[in-house]
């Protein structure tokens, strides 16, 4: 075996390590928070619950994302959605290629509400977490509508993901009309994110402990703002219309892997 297979076995063996260390590592993050965010729950006031929980659900993503960005197998340029952390409340509208973007985008926001589907409020690792942090359920579809648009009044911004699902017809899958219906009601902007990658890692059917090639690079950019509708059927086009242009402008490539 030549020095070459020898430096491209050691570091097949890295990447493995970097992915199931890192899986672990959030694992471990997730389930400790879990154990303490249950025992707050029924003594912290509603206003002190979301400061903390959203806070250290924050703190939490952002240390298993630097955990794998010193790996140096896995990039993430995340810097300009650090603009928004004094913004005024609006809906943050990112597309979704991977399961890491609500990761990415809530590890650098300190007071985002996300919108969450209804199954994964109970989760072992996420569930005691996000009902602390008062996280929305994406249904019923009215209730979710209402919470939304109330959460605001705490200056918060919101997380919805307008496809309402991983993507899986490039460059967007078409969106919901849930996105329009809340920032209609509660008369808030609609800020798009436009999250790149160069690997289909943890897409839409991808096995969790499959390893992809690697580096793994995301880079999120800001995009249009839209004010608040008045027609949400005009404004979801126009912004399935957005998303498919911008998106084709993409430095990296953003394929959709098979299962």
């Amino acid at each position: 075996m030549n020095i070459k297979s020898v430096q491209d076995t050691l570091l097949n063996i890295y990447d493995y390590l970097v992915l199931y260390l890192g899986l672990l590592w959030l694992g471990f993050l997730s389930l400790c928070w879990t154990l303490v965010a249950t025992v707050l729950y029924p003594f912290l006031s509603e206003r002190n619950a979301i400061h903390s929980g959203r806070y250290a659900i924050m703190l939490s993503f952002r240390a298993y994302l630097a955990s794998l960005s010193l790996s140096q197998r896995c990039h993430f340029d995340l810097t300009e959605l650090d603009v928004l952390q004094n913004e005024s409340p609006l809906i943050i509208a990112p597309n979704h290629p991977s399961l890491l973007d609500a990761v990415m985008i809530i590890s650098r926001l300190p007071n985002v509400a996300c919108v969450m589907k209804a199954e994964l409020m109970n989760n072992v690792f996420l569930g005691a977490g996000a009902r602390l942090a008062r996280y929305i359920r994406n249904e019923p579809i009215r209730q979710m509508v209402i919470q939304a648009s109330e959460d605001f009044n705490t200056g918060s911004h919101l997380l919805l993901f307008p496809e309402g699902t991983r993507t899986v017809s490039q460059p967007i899958n078409a969106l919901k009309g849930s996105i329009a219906l809340i920032a209609m009601q509660a008369k808030v902007p609609v800020q798009t994110v436009l999250i790149e990658t160069n690997s289909p890692y943890l897409s839409k059917g991808w096995p969790l402990f499959r390893k992809p090639d690697m580096p793994v690079i995301y880079k999120i950019r800001l995009g249009k703002r839209f004010n608040p509708p008045e027609d949400t059927h005009h404004f979801i086009a126009e912004l399935e219309a957005y998303f498919s242009q911008a998106l084709k402008s993409s430095t990296l490539s953003t394929g959709v892997a098979s299962s």
